[in-house]
């Protein structure tokens, strides 16, 4: 490969580099798994004779879209081995983030959590088609299948996700009622807690069996109230607690002696928080403490 070869090779794919991340990331929930995701495209990309690529934005989709979904089935394996709940590791919002993720659609943190209980095809057809609105007959290209079979998991896709998630509140919503969750959390206040929750609330927390968490959901308004007044108590002593962005939505990101401990962000409905997602996973936190 010439000089002016490879620089033509790597000016097109860092134009890509973004939509390839964005998709990996949104299909893993983990930023090291779509880099490596990424890096893998690269690798196929440099190895390609070009001269025969007709569309490579098409081309570097597709392998990236691949290679993400044979992840994917793996992780899927992996995290049945998982102690405890899964929560997927947050990615900072800023300007920088977003040339490398492209914001938009399916980035929430809880809908990324949703979109794991999907099966991994059903979840990659979902992202291309709901966060960067390819249409089923490109889609069906990409994953190499029927472009009936990609409308037909694409409906599932959606159906799942509108029965699991209901109707959300506003975002400025959303985090009005982390900032008063927090706060009451802060003073302990079971009470207050127990107001702005919803009645089926469920809090999750991730330790990925590295740190202590509870290993299964804890749910019912009580007794998430209890659990987060009970856990802010003990681990949120001396400690520095801010609010930060991450996939484009205030997270709270609690650290002590410079070290990240624990991210934690909610998600509402018309009746309330109904989510409550503790990550405390330390591989999990780094990306996100090193941006703050």
């Amino acid at each position: 490969m010439t000089g002016a070869e490879l620089t033509d090779a790597v000016t097109v794919f860092e134009a890509a580099r973004a939509r390839l991340f964005g998709i990996a990331y949104r299909l893993l929930g983990s930023v090291a798994d779509a880099e490596d995701v990424v890096q893998d495209t690269w690798i196929r990309w440099q190895r390609t004779d070009r001269t025969v690529v007709n569309n490579p934005e098409a081309f570097l989709v597709t392998t990236a879209s691949r290679l993400a979904l044979t992840a994917a089935t793996s992780a899927r394996a992996r995290r049945e081995l998982y102690v405890g709940p899964w929560l997927p590791e947050p990615v900072p919002s800023g300007e920088d983030t977003e040339q490398t993720i492209e914001r938009g659609e399916a980035l929430e943190l809880a809908l990324l959590l949703l979109l794991e209980r999907l099966t991994p095809p059903q979840r990659a057809v979902y992202v291309l088609k709901e966060a960067f609105d390819y249409p089923y007959r490109q889609i069906a290209e990409f994953l190499d299948i029927t472009e009936e079979y990609a409308r037909q998991l694409g409906r599932r896709a959606r159906g799942h996700i509108a029965r699991e998630r209901g109707v959300r509140v506003a975002p400025d919503e959303r985090d009005r009622l982390l900032r008063a969750f927090l706060a009451a959390a802060q003073r302990g206040d079971v009470e207050q807690l127990q107001t702005m929750l919803a009645e089926k609330a469920i809090a999750y927390s991730d330790g990925g069996g590295v740190v202590t968490a509870a290993q299964k959901p804890v749910t019912g308004r009580e007794r998430v109230a209890t659990y987060i007044a009970r856990t802010v108590a003990i681990y949120g002593q001396g400690a520095d607690v801010r609010l930060v962005e991450a996939n484009g939505q205030y997270v709270v990101l609690v650290s002590k002696g410079g070290e990240p401990i624990a991210a934690c962000w909610v998600d509402a409905s018309a009746d309330g928080i109904d989510r409550v997602c503790m990550l405390m996973n330390p591989a999990k936190l780094a990306t996100l403490a090193a941006a703050v």
